[in-house]
């Protein structure tokens, strides 16, 4: 019973791709030797496993890793291990079949802007995007570390939901139905970060 449930996943795939409206020439499969299948349940925990190898190569550097997210983390002291850190990584990620897609990766500087004393910010390193804003575990970080771009997001979209609440609730919804919906909306964007 176990060995059926892969042959029936790959199965549906393949009806999905066909269903998509692909060409009758384009309907050949292809191989792909990546370890983990992006979009499946399976690739956060499958990296996990994959990824506990992963070290960081100079002391005081530190990796990160939530699901199938990594973050490579050097102080200003280290600047100048970043190309050997993200070389690393990439050699890591070939040596597991996988690969370090640059064109999703980002760095940023972190500074404190209250210090006195200026930091030199390195140059950008080729290939590797520099932000002045990430996205860490769902909450916006400035390289300032304030979280203001992120409060100002969810005060939008939860004053947009709540107007839509408003809306539903003078078209008859019912009071549990709008409390229903405003627990699992509005209040568990707060209640997450």
């Amino acid at each position: 019973m176990e060995t059926e449930i892969f042959p029936q996943w790959t199965t549906t795939c393949i009806e999905f791709v066909k269903s998509v409206g692909l060409r009758p020439s384009n309907r050949q499969l292809k191989a792909y030797t990546a370890s983990i299948i992006q979009g499946s349940a399976i690739g956060p925990t499958s990296y996990v496993v994959t990824a506990s190898d992963l070290h960081t190569v100079s002391n005081g550097n530190q990796l990160r890793k939530y699901a199938d997210d990594t973050y490579l983390i050097i102080p200003a002291v280290n600047v100048n291990t970043r190309s050997n850190e993200l070389q690393h990584i990439s050699d890591w990620a070939a040596s597991n079949n996988l690969s370090l897609n640059l064109s999703k990766s980002e760095e940023i500087v972190f500074v404190d802007k209250r210090k006195k004393h200026k930091f030199n910010i390195p140059d950008a390193l080729d290939g590797l995007k520099r932000v002045q804003n990430i996205k860490i575990l769902g909450v916006t970080f400035t390289n300032g570390l304030s979280v203001i771009p992120h409060v100002q997001h969810l005060a939008t979209s939860n004053a947009q939901i709540l107007y839509a609440l408003k809306i539903l609730r003078a078209h008859g919804l019912c009071r549990m139905a709008t409390q229903a919906v405003f627990r699992s909306v509005i209040l568990a964007r707060f209640l997450y970060a």
